[in-house]
């Protein structure tokens, strides 16, 4: 079994077990503490606002909804069906539209540019979920999906993030209910050095337009009552030529 399909059955597995109610997931917090201040990071650098708008790795479409609000054309994508049944569900208006992609693939990236043209790329939190070979391949589909017009926004954890995500796993009382389920399917998050984000899009041959830190909400609270916040990088990027 390749790393991409050991990837893709966590992820089946984790979606089908999931919850349908918003926020029931780790990461599934309100989309005005996650993707609407990552927009205000994000808009000033749209060369064009009215390309096609992709939420890679869109899980249950929270924050894809969210986005359709707010630009004319918006694809949530994910490489597990069972995410996106949970996210054509709860799209009962028909918002976006939804598409099931391995980023990681170069001819399925490929194909969906044929399909778009250009487009605009947010991504939060998925490079550090995946597995280490199939990060660059998938910074590389990114830059596809950009081709020359578009721009990218990657939200990813800090280094600083895992010692946090191991010492609420190795709480006395085990780890909170909401962040349980991932690292039970295998899907525990990886160590991205904060360094080698910039150098997978370097190396794919986008340029870092902007960078910065901020703390990635999470749906979870701790027993004291206050919302875990985990750190996080940001960076956009896109071509220059």
């Amino acid at each position: 079994m390749s790393v991409t399909s050991r990837y893709r059955e966590a992820w089946e597995g984790f979606w089908r077990e999931a919850p349908d109610e918003q926020g029931a997931v780790f990461w599934d917090a309100e989309p005005a503490l996650s993707a609407g201040i990552h927009l205000a990071l994000f808009e000033p650098h749209l060369t064009d606002p009215g390309l096609p708008l992709l939420d890679l790795g869109c899980g249950n479409g929270t924050q894809t909804r969210f986005l359709a609000d707010r630009f004319p054309h918006v694809v949530g994508a994910d490489i597990a069906a069972a995410a996106l049944d949970h996210a054509r569900h709860a799209d009962r208006a028909g918002q976006a539209s939804y598409r099931l992609l391995n980023a990681a693939e170069k001819s399925e990236t490929e194909t969906l540019h044929a399909e778009l043209g250009d487009a605009n790329v947010y991504m939060r939190g998925v490079l550090h979920q995946c597995e280490p070979d199939d990060r660059q391949p998938l910074v590389d589909g990114i830059a596809a999906l950009v081709g020359e017009r578009g721009r990218a926004l990657l939200v990813e954890l800090a280094e600083a993030a895992r010692p946090v995500l191991l010492g609420l796993a190795q709480s006395p009382s085990g780890p909170p209910p909401k962040l349980a389920p991932i690292f039970r399917h295998g899907i525990a998050p990886g160590e991205v050095a904060d360094d080698a984000v910039p150098e997978y899009l370097r190396s794919a041959g986008l340029t870092v337009l902007a960078s910065g830190e901020l703390p990635l909400t999470t749906a979870e609270f701790r027993p004291d009552g206050t919302r875990i916040e985990l750190p996080s990088k940001w960076l956009v990027a896109g071509r220059t030529r």
